[in-house]
């Protein structure tokens, strides 16, 4: 069961935009553990007030970082799987992936910088 404080979202809602990536049961292990990318990875669901807030975040940081990062969502909905794989007990929940290992996890809403700053050091230390 998944936790979220706020219940404002209209179900079915698409919350990806352009540049974020959708991940699923189906395409997780190849498109985040196999990635030689860092993967940032929304753990998001239609009815999570907290997750609607986050989405234009998680839009903007997968902007910013095309090329340099893969940034994505996971609908833990309709991908129960990948959730209780990943301990994912509350939403939001982010999880920034390297080479297939959690690199740091973020419980609840947070802003821009926490997730681009540890964006920052690990594209910094790719290249």
């Amino acid at each position: 069961m998944l936790l979220c404080v706020d219940e404002d979202l209209t179900e079915g809602e698409n919350m990806a935009g352009t540049h974020t990536l959708e991940f699923t049961d189906a395409n997780f292990d190849e498109a985040v553990l196999q990635s030689d990318r860092p993967v940032l990875v929304d753990f998001w669901a239609a009815w999570c007030g907290p997750c609607k807030a986050l989405a234009p975040i998680i839009d903007d940081l997968a902007a910013d970082n095309d090329g340099k990062a893969k940034i994505g969502k996971v609908d833990t909905d309709a991908n129960p799987g990948i959730s209780v794989r990943f301990s994912v007990s509350a939403i939001p929940t982010v999880i920034l992936f390297h080479k297939g290992e959690i690199i740091q996890k973020f419980v609840g809403l947070r802003g821009k910088k926490d997730f681009q700053s540890a964006l920052d050091k690990l594209v910094s230390k790719a290249h």
